[in-house]
């Protein structure tokens, strides 16, 4: 009975001493289904717990800014650039990337099928007026989208009825998209692992400035002294190792790989 005792003593013990940090996270991300794979493998690899607090990349950068999270993943260059060189972040670690795609009515009013540029599909769906989603959130992928609308010629915030702005995560903007029949611009994660489709396809991809890359980075401790430094620096070295490459690049939907490791 001692010797029980004793060794449910030593287990729990374990089990309180476990480290935990705070990460914020996409959306994005989170609704793809990845952070289900990695998590129960990072606390069995290295011992730590990574609570995500889940949101678009403008709140998780608001969120590093103010000490709320240990580090942060996100997927939007100019911004974790600039919050780095604010001091506000440690640096910009490149984790792995995806692209994102053009989701809209399967019978394409559009025409964006054809469409030889993402910003020329956008001033199609402009022309024809048919009804599009914005996330509409300072997200990545908003960012994204209003990056897109410049450059092909267009300020989203003189856009008409049709131009629907729901200021919601990823998820939440795919079912507006679907009960609307409208267009979306989307992460292929987050299209492939969402499972209200209704009559929407993926229309058009393969644009280069689609490029969609997640990187993590590290709040600053000078900034906020109690960020858990050790543990942040165990979850980097975890997430650019060996065993994430093989689950991130391993990890499909319908036998469709939805996001590629380029850690270096």
């Amino acid at each position: 009975m001692m010797r029980l005792f004793i060794l449910c003593a030593l287990l729990w013990s374990s089990v309180a001493r476990a480290e935990t940090m705070k990460m914020a996270v996409t959306t994005s991300f989170h609704n793809s289904g990845l952070a289900d794979i990695l998590l129960p493998e990072i606390q069995g690899d290295i011992g730590l717990e990574v609570q995500l607090l889940v949101v678009g990349t403008g709140q998780a950068l608001r969120l590093g800014e103010a000490g709320d999270v240990d580090a942060i993943l996100v997927h939007s260059k100019a911004a974790e650039d600039a919050f780095v060189a604010a001091g506000y972040g440690t640096h910009r670690r490149e984790i792995m990337y995806n692209d994102f795609v053009f989701v809209g009515p399967s019978d394409d009013p559009a025409a964006i099928v054809g469409a030889d540029t993402a910003a020329a599909a956008l001033a199609q769906i402009a022309d024809a007026q048919t009804d599009f989603v914005s996330r509409g959130d300072d997200s990545g992928t908003h960012k994204k989208e209003l990056s897109l609308w410049g450059a092909a010629g267009f300020d989203a915030a003189t856009l008409g009825a049709w131009y629907k702005e729901v200021g919601a995560g990823m998820g939440a903007s795919l079912n507006t998209a679907s009960s609307l029949n409208a267009y979306i611009i989307a992460d292929r994660a987050s299209w492939l692992n969402f499972g209200n489709k209704r009559d929407l396809a993926l229309l058009f991809a393969g644009d280069p400035v689609l490029f969609n890359q997640y990187a993590y980075l590290p709040v600053n401790p000078e900034k906020h002294p109690h960020v858990k430094t050790d543990a942040v620096a165990a979850l980097e070295t975890w997430l650019t190792g060996d065993v994430a490459n093989a689950l991130i690049d391993g990890y499909q939907i319908e036998g469709e790989t939805l996001f590629v490791f380029n850690a270096k």
